[in-house]
């Protein structure tokens, strides 16, 4: 009797295994083709959204939408949404933004008897009349794919981590020596800013304002930006080298200039 219970539970454990590697090699086999859908519909979606395409826009969406946004809160349901992109995002008076994926930072994951999830990071692009395009944010998101009635579309939709950012974090900085370097340590006065603190940093250049610190990188012997915002600084200098004072630009217009004291 006791191996007869013995051979049993083998035999059942058996078959629950080989059922399992069996429909964890569907599910292995079946995932390229579920990347490459979810992909294929991430960009449609995202074509809508960045050519203001409401009815298009739609389309990717359930009624019942739950969208997060970290510093917006919660929109409940479809029309809610759309409401607010054709008010706000889409409204013709109001800036048009662009959105772009980060590259190497899409993933897809099988989601069972539901559909899938996308997650990844992107940065997003304004354009203000009469200006140029400019970067100004990068944030994660991760997307819950349904798919139901043989259509998939996204149910809830998480965008988080928003950060302000430049076109100054893809700019390379070079290596100054300590010497070089040293030649701007000092004290600086501005308009706006008022006392200005600068100091080395490792094998950068720290800027302190009150509570506000800022490294600076090197651009070149008397260039130096910061990656996190779109900010330039110039050190001017007199005949001698010797460093007078400094000129910041913001998306290289001049918003200030700090004299040495």
């Amino acid at each position: 009797m006791r191996i007869q219970t013995i051979l049993s539970k083998a035999i059942i454990c058996t078959f629950i295994l080989m059922f399992s590697s069996g429909t964890l090699l569907n599910a292995q086999s079946n995932t390229p083709n579920l990347e490459e859908t979810i992909l294929n519909l991430d960009k449609q979606f995202w074509k809508a959204y960045n050519t203001c395409n409401a009815e298009s826009f739609k389309n990717f969406l359930t009624e019942d939408l739950e969208f997060y946004h970290d510093k917006g809160g919660l929109t409940e349901g479809l029309d809610h949404l759309l409401k607010t992109v054709r008010n706000s995002l889409c409204a013709p008076q109001n800036p048009r933004l662009r959105r772009e994926v980060v590259a190497g930072t899409l993933e897809v994951h099988p989601l069972n008897n539901y559909g899938a999830i996308l997650s990844g990071e992107h940065v997003f692009y304004i354009t203000e009349k009469g200006k140029e395009e400019k970067l100004i944010e990068k944030a994660k998101f991760t997307h819950v794919w349904q798919h139901k009635d043989n259509t998939w579309k996204m149910s809830r939709v998480l965008s988080y981590d928003h950060q302000p950012t430049s076109e100054n974090a893809a700019k390379k900085e070079i290596k100054l020596s300590d010497d070089i370097l040293a030649t701007f340590v000092g004290q600086y006065k501005a308009p706006k800013t008022g006392l200005v603190n600068i100091s080395v940093k490792g094998k950068n250049l720290q800027m302190n304002a009150g509570k506000m610190q800022l490294k600076m990188h090197p651009q070149s012997e008397t260039l130096f930006f910061a990656k996190e915002m779109p900010l330039t600084f110039e050190f001017i200098q007199n005949q001698k080298g010797k460093v007078l004072k400094f000129i910041v630009r913001e998306n290289g217009k001049i918003v200030e200039e700090a004299k040495r004291m």
